[in-house]
């Protein structure tokens, strides 16, 4: 895979950087160098090694999956103007 100018200034414009001509030119030539690197690690052997959550050996810490409402309920409407029950209260918009 390769990109040229066109896809650079492209890229540039949905980003919504400025990019000069010059700087997109050089730009084409930085971005093939790094997809060339990436076709080169596509290229590993690595069937047999096992996903690593880290370069040192650990195991995930886990929780209990418990479902509860964060007991937060009464902090998040305090500064609300009106509620009921622990649930904001907003004017009927629809008739």
């Amino acid at each position: 895979m390769s990109v040229d100018l066109q896809t650079v200034k492209r890229v540039a414009h949905l980003a919504r950087i400025a990019v000069s001509e010059a700087d997109a030119e050089r730009m084409t030539g930085e971005l093939n160098a790094i997809l060339g690197f990436v076709e080169q690690l596509n290229e590993v052997d690595v069937s047999g090694v096992e996903p690593m959550t880290s370069v040192t050996p650990m195991e995930m810490k886990e929780r209990e999956d418990v479902v509860t409402d964060g007991s937060k309920a009464a902090d998040i409407v305090a500064n609300a103007p009106a509620t009921e029950e622990n649930f904001f209260l907003v004017p009927k918009v629809v008739e």
